[in-house]
């Protein structure tokens, strides 16, 4: 309840009424705020026992739930915001609650250009009424703001000339453009390619968004762009597996996506694959690089004709496709692929177990399995001797004691248990689970591979199915370029931008220059970072 001073009563009982009603909304909306605060609370607790990144998901439902809390996050301070506002709190410190954490306001990013605008004061003196004044120096506050991103026409001046001597015409030459007798330029098929598949917006989305600039682009018109750009960067991305693949230590994974079926009104599901090379938690200087291939189905010659001039470790789960690489090409020889299973889906089976109430023993193998945890984020990024001895002295017998462990209670649950069917998934893939013991270079966990699936599993929400096989293909090779680029710590945009600008020209032989880890954002390349 609000009273304007111009109509406040004389009488002093009025006017104490006045105050007790007053305090007494206040109250009320201190209390509301009060419980919101506990809600917060709440709910980022929640959000924080979801995003732990100690052990990594790639749970769908996880995703989900940790998406619902940030929008309930969302609502619940704008909601507060609004009620401080409107009861004046942030216009008075004496009522603000000091125990109350607030966000740091952090100093604006000194690369962002500056745009002065400056005003003007009175013309006249308010105290004296004098015109005469002297500058004394300015006040200058910082805003971010945001510009809309534009469009621009860019023309290709190529003057001619005629010899004096012989009358030959010459004329300056112009780079090729990446879309032949195209008129899109190379910043705007990168824009294109990263909206779609980096950003995860429709074409048709896009077109929507182009309309409102006041630039008419079809989807169809986008998609012959994509198309075209994509079989343009077929060399970089053949380089780039070649790479992937030449290393000896992998991560791989798969996740569906649905494929539409033209003509039958319905989706079929279809399969993406990825492969990750990254030895920086060994120390491994190696710029990291991820790959990713489409199938449309789950069979096991997928993994197989990938992994055809592989050898070494292979991190991955479970999946019976899996199992044929780890077999000898030759009777009584050696396996070209070793399997090192990982512990995170291991636990991910206790961790399920402990959601629907009390269980006690998934929550001691939980546990168990944190301490190892705890010794690999002490030695990440350590060189892989360093590892290995931090690994035989304190994880080894921690290893030891939980098969033990594990295999006691096993005896003794009913067979058909779940806390059972956990136990024998662990203890079925022991020997691959151990492997990381004895190699410093052999990661604890597939959780490499885990992030790299999560960009897919984001843009499938956005784009529901992929249109075709075609174009499943497509959305392999050109996120295989935007996920190592992000991976070495690029702009991706950027980055193809300038590729597109120089591929249709640039030598066959010296594509490796146009692989990320040899692009920057000023040299563009630097032909001496050459890596194995």
């Amino acid at each position: 309840m609000e009273t304007s001073p111009s109509i406040l009563p004389d009488d002093v009982d009025a006017l104490r009424a006045i105050i007790a009603a007053q305090a007494d909304q206040l109250a009320e909306q201190a209390r509301k705020l009060q419980s919101c605060d506990t809600l917060i609370d709440t709910l980022k607790a929640q959000l924080a026992v979801l995003k732990r990144a100690r052990f990594g998901s790639s749970s769908e439902k996880m995703d989900r739930a940790i998406e619902q809390l940030e929008l309930a996050l969302e609502d619940i301070e704008a909601a507060e915001a609004e009620a401080m506002a409107v009861s004046g709190v942030l216009a008075s410190s004496s009522t603000a609650d000091p125990a109350k954490a607030k966000p740091s306001r952090q100093p604006l990013p000194d690369h962002l250009p500056r745009h002065d605008v400056t005003h003007q004061a009175t013309c006249a003196c308010p105290v004296c009424g004098g015109s005469d004044f002297i500058r004394a120096g300015e006040s200058v506050s910082e805003v971010l703001d945001y510009v809309p991103a534009s469009f621009r026409i860019v023309r290709h001046v190529q003057p001619r000339f005629t010899c004096k001597g012989c009358d030959t015409q010459i004329k300056a030459e112009m780079p090729s453009l990446p879309i032949e007798r195209g008129k899109p330029g190379p910043g705007l098929v990168a824009h294109v390619l990263i909206a779609k598949y980096c950003d995860h917006l429709p074409l048709y989305r896009q077109s929507e968004i182009y309309a409102r600039e006041g630039v008419d682009l079809s989807r169809s018109t986008m998609a012959d762009w994509i198309g075209k750009a994509s079989k343009l960067l077929e060399p970089v991305l053949a380089k780039l597996r070649d790479r992937v693949f030449a290393g000896h230590r992998l991560h791989g994974d798969d996740t569906p996506v649905p494929v539409l079926e033209p003509g039958k009104g319905r989706t079929r599901t279809g399969r993406f694959w990825t492969y990750v090379r990254d030895g920086r938690p060994h120390g491994d200087t190696t710029p990291p690089a991820v790959c990713y291939f489409f199938s449309p189905d789950r069979k096991g010659l997928h993994p197989r004709q990938h992994l055809a001039t592989f050898s070494g470790v292979l991190h991955a789960d479970g999946y019976a496709g899996f199992r044929d690489l780890y077999e000898p090409n030759e009777p009584g020889g050696p396996p070209a692929i070793l399997e090192a299973a990982c512990w995170a889906h291991a636990r991910r089976k206790f961790f399920d177990l402990t959601t629907s109430g009390k269980a006690p023993i998934a929550e001691e193998a939980l546990r168990r399995i944190g301490e190892l945890y705890d010794i690999e984020k002490a030695v990440r990024g350590e060189p892989p001797d360093v590892r290995k001895a931090a690994r035989q002295q304190s994880s080894t017998p921690r290893v030891e004691a939980l098969r033990s462990w594990l295999d006691d209670n096993l005896k003794r649950l009913p067979q058909k248990s779940g806390t059972a069917e956990a136990i024998r998934y662990a203890l079925s893939r022991w020997k691959s689970l151990c492997r990381f013991l004895d190699d410093g270079s052999i990661e604890i966990d597939n959780n490499a591979a885990e992030r790299a699936i999560r960009p897919i599993a984001l843009g499938r929400k956005n784009w529901l199915f992929a249109g075709s096989d075609k174009g499943g293909e497509r959305a392999a090779a050109i996120l295989s370029l935007i996920e190592t680029a992000r991976m070495n710590g690029l702009d991706p945009e950027a980055y193809l931008r300038d590729v597109l600008t120089r591929i249709a020209d640039h030598p066959i032989n010296r594509i490796d220059e146009l692989l990320p880890w040899h692009w920057n954002r000023n040299a563009r390349y630097s032909p001496t970072a050459d890596v194995a």
